[in-house]
């Protein structure tokens, strides 16, 4: 009886051993667990703060600051429009009547964009400075200059990277249209005498503002609208 007693004894520290490192294993295992579940609820939280996070206002600001550009660009050239046929230059003056007509439409699919957004569309109207149609079309190409070479592009790689594919259609079309704008200004400037006379007949595309006075086939060369659907503006 002593000696199985001792044989007992003899066995037991290696019992204890044996529970010892699975104890241990399992407390590995455990905490494994447990660590695997703190990642899993950490990526869900992060995931779920990236969806509720609110989107950049950058854009938001841009689509209203080009908003309230086009609207006064829109008023500003209707009222050179005037001085142009109370100087007698007709063609001029369709000139800016048609570039008028593409400002609205550059303002009417930017205050889509705004709304889309959750802004307001609001432009403060400025009082127009009318001199000579020289000097007015001088103005009006400085304007274009600036929204196609400035303005434009830089409202196009804040929108790039904020991804908003819609405001980015928006910002390239009106960049594209105001460069043409611009060219057709360089035209009027260059021998003006020439648009003294009677009007002359403009189509505007309602996409993007695009002005011609010969349709480009089929499809605007900006946009690829319909020329059918082109606006005449005289």
């Amino acid at each position: 009886m002593v000696i199985a007693s001792v044989q007992r004894d003899r066995h037991h520290p290696k019992k204890e051993v044996a529970m010892t490192i699975m104890q241990r294993k399992c407390a590995r295992a455990a905490y494994a667990m447990v660590s695997l579940g703190a990642l899993i609820l950490l990526s869900l939280n992060a995931c779920a703060q990236e969806k509720a996070a609110p989107p950049s206002k950058a854009t938001l600001d841009n689509l209203l600051a080009a908003y309230d550009g086009e609207s006064n660009a829109h008023a500003r050239y209707l009222t050179f429009a005037k001085k142009a046929d109370g100087e007698g230059y007709g063609q001029a003056a369709s000139l800016f009547r048609a570039a008028a007509r593409a400002e609205q439409v550059h303002y009417e699919r930017h205050a889509e964009e705004i709304k889309k957004l959750g802004g307001t569309p609001k432009a403060k109207i400025e009082t127009t400075v009318v001199k000579t149609t020289k000097e007015n079309l001088e103005a009006a190409l400085k304007g274009e200059i600036y929204e196609s070479e400035v303005m434009y592009p830089g409202f196009l790689v804040q929108a790039k990277k904020e991804a908003n594919a819609s405001a980015v259609d928006a910002f390239e079309d009106a960049k594209e249209a105001e460069a043409i704008h611009a060219a057709w200004y360089r035209k009027a400037l260059s021998n003006l005498d020439a648009w003294k006379g009677q009007n002359k007949e403009f189509m505007v595309c309602p996409t993007c503002g695009n002005v011609v006075d010969v349709l480009p086939g089929l499809a605007c060369s900006i946009c690829r609208t319909d020329t059918k659907k082109f606006m005449v503006v005289r």
